[in-house]
């Protein structure tokens, strides 16, 4: 049975609030209560202040003042003394460097925060970064050696009832599934997770999940219509909690939709509007995906065959410096598939 999600990065003062509310709310809290800890001498209380403001500006694609906080929460939490408070800065600046694209830098603080966080007795803060260390492989493609911790983190989570975790691993061993054709294993795992999220009032976790269901609506049924209706349930939530990385990839994948149902000139608009949103977060590895859907939207509506073949030339490389394997073999796939597409005109 799963109690209901709650926000273990909201620490100290702020530990009333929710897993729902809304960033800017969170980022005003925690700044008022940072500068409190700080005006008052308290390095222990402005760490975990700070963990609050470090999480709201990553979440709301603010990559540089974002990197300056979770600095500053570590600094504390070391002045503190706090072992556990230094884990979670960890955790925190090992997020914000996958979500920048940094993976070797990622895993690295992912595995000092898991670290600290088994030599400070927090189970939770071990437990999410290990969890982030297996969406770092996942994301890279590694699925044979990040399965396996995914399913244990899974397991661990259900024994303890923590249904926020347990979305999470749902979601990433049913994005691994899809990745790989097993649709109808990756829309029972989404649509498990969608209902322990909204269960336990968990919204983030409901609208990821709700985006994972639309993507497989989409490939796997051919219900465009069923699959934009699941993605603009997701996106008020993510509106209402300021969710801007989870926005993006929502609009990125009502692109995604768009251009199956063949509807190419609306996909190109959604992408189009995808890659600004990455941009402006500095999300290297949303840009690319957009990138590619714009690339193949524009090959479709009659681009230059040779300006297409040059953009997924360098997106390729692009990929393949950031060292993203599925994504690479998208990039792949696409030259295959534009290409024959190609030679059929001719």
């Amino acid at each position: 049975m799963y109690g209901k999600a709650f926000a273990p990065e909201y620490q100290g003062a702020l530990t009333t609030l929710s897993v729902n509310s809304s960033l800017t709310d969170v980022l005003a809290a925690g700044t008022e209560q940072l500068k409190a800890a700080e005006q008052a001498g308290r390095p222990g209380e402005a760490a975990r202040s700070g963990l609050a403001v470090a999480e709201a500006q990553r979440r709301l694609g603010r990559i540089g003042e974002a990197d300056r906080a979770w600095k500053a929460s570590y600094r504390a939490a070391r002045e503190a003394g706090d072992t556990a408070a230094m884990a979670w800065a960890l955790w925190s600046g090992g997020t914000l460097a996958r979500q920048r694209g940094a993976f070797p830098l990622a895993r690295r603080l992912l595995e000092l925060a898991a670290e600290l966080g088994e030599r400070g007795g927090d189970v939770v803060v071990r437990g999410y970064s290990l969890a982030g260390l297996a969406e770092t492989g996942r994301i890279q493609g590694d699925y044979e050696a990040v399965g396996r911790l995914h399913e244990q983190l899974l397991a661990e989570a259900r024994r303890r009832g923590e249904a926020r975790h347990t979305v999470w691993a749902l979601e990433g061993i049913a994005q691994m599934h899809r990745n790989t054709g097993g649709y109808d294993t990756a829309y029972a795992l989404f649509e498990e997770a969608a209902e322990i999220a909204a269960r336990a009032e968990d919204r983030r976790g409901h609208a990821w999940a709700l985006r994972g269901l639309a993507d497989v609506v989409s490939v796997r049924d051919g219900d465009t219509g069923r699959a934009l209706a699941l993605l603009s349930e997701a996106e008020e939530t993510c509106r209402a909690m300021n969710l801007s990385s989870a926005l993006a990839y929502n609009h990125k994948m009502r692109g995604n939709v768009l251009y199956r149902a063949g509807r190419y000139d609306e996909a190109r608009e959604l992408y189009e509007q995808a890659l600004a949103e990455f941009r402006t977060m500095s999300e290297p590895r949303g840009e690319a995906l957009a990138r590619l859907g714009l690339a193949k939207s524009l090959a479709r509506l009659g681009r230059d065959r040779a300006e297409t073949e040059a953009e997924l030339a360098d997106l390729a490389r692009t990929l393949e410096r950031l060292g993203l394997r599925h994504a690479r073999a998208m990039v792949s796939r696409a030259q295959q598939e534009l290409g024959a597409q190609a030679e059929a005109v001719r």
